[in-house]
């Protein structure tokens, strides 16, 4: 048998999800599973306690069999607690005896835009568009300013819960050493893995792009970049192009802000927030 299936096999063995039901700490009854990602898989699971709705993040066991994989998942539990914003779920605290491979976090009721966009079929005009890409850059603005970079800005790590959006998993995320730093420009690097504020831009720049391209309908099967098939404002084209790094790219968070609120077609938008 080939290897890589015999480790995928293995994997789904010893990486398989707890059971509906299960009552974990004696405290938390898993409900169902929210999603699996390379280093742990997330339950919504009922405090009996408090009959509250929570979150559960589980480190994969063969993740906790490394060194690497329980450093991330301690290091994940640290930054959330540094954190303590609205925007993003507090972790729990939890009692000495309490497993460190799971963290129990607010939960959130809600649908990420990966859900929303394809599952849903929810189109976003360029005003819809760039009235949630401001409130997403208004939080960022926050995790930035507590010295954290999130490395994960996806779709599927953005919830939108009634009026209000939360960035959810922060297991790729650093810290800012010192001074925030901006990467120059250059050619075979990782955009979304740097440790700098400019991979979250990066990453939000693709955000936006699933936003504009969520009520795209191609004219030919040929695949064409993203600035020959989008009909954009030239202002959010070039917003776009800086994000994406093209051309130069943003400093800030702070200066994105100032930018869209300097936008003719956004101004609106902005002030209602």
């Amino acid at each position: 048998m080939n290897f890589h299936w015999t480790k995928t096999i293995y994997r789904f063995i010893v990486d398989r999800p707890l059971p509906k039901g299960y009552l974990l700490f004696e405290r938390y009854t898993i409900a169902e599973v929210l999603g699996m990602g390379s280093y742990g898989i997330t339950y919504r699971a009922i405090d009996y306690m408090t009959g509250n709705h929570v979150a559960v993040k589980q480190l994969r066991r063969t993740k906790s069999w490394t060194e690497e994989g329980r450093k991330t998942f301690d290091k994940e539990r640290q930054l959330l607690q540094q954190l303590s914003l609205p925007e993003v779920p507090a972790v729990h605290p939890q009692s000495p005896n309490e497993h460190s491979t799971f963290l129990v976090m607010d939960y959130v009721p809600g649908k990420n835009f990966e859900d929303l966009i394809f599952s849903e079929g929810k189109v976003y005009s360029e005003q819809d568009a760039m009235s949630i890409f401001y409130q997403v850059v208004k939080i960022v603005q926050k995790i930035h300013g507590k010295g954290i970079v999130h490395r994960d800005l996806r779709i599927p790590n953005i919830i939108s819960s009634g009026s209000r959006l939360y960035i959810i998993d922060f297991g790729l995320a650093c810290k800012l050493s010192g001074k925030v730093q901006v990467k120059p420009t250059g050619k075979h690097r990782n955009l979304m893995r740097e440790v700098s504020v400019t991979s979250d831009f990066y990453a939000l720049g693709h955000f936006l792009l699933f936003l504009l391209y969520s009520g795209y309908e191609p004219q030919s099967k040929k695949e064409n970049s993203w600035e020959e098939e989008l009909s954009l404002s030239p202002d959010v084209h070039g917003m776009l192009r800086r994000l994406l790094q093209i051309d130069e790219c943003f400093t800030s968070a702070e200066e994105i802000i100032s930018h869209i609120q300097s936008m003719q077609n956004c101004r609106e938008i902005t002030k209602t927030m």
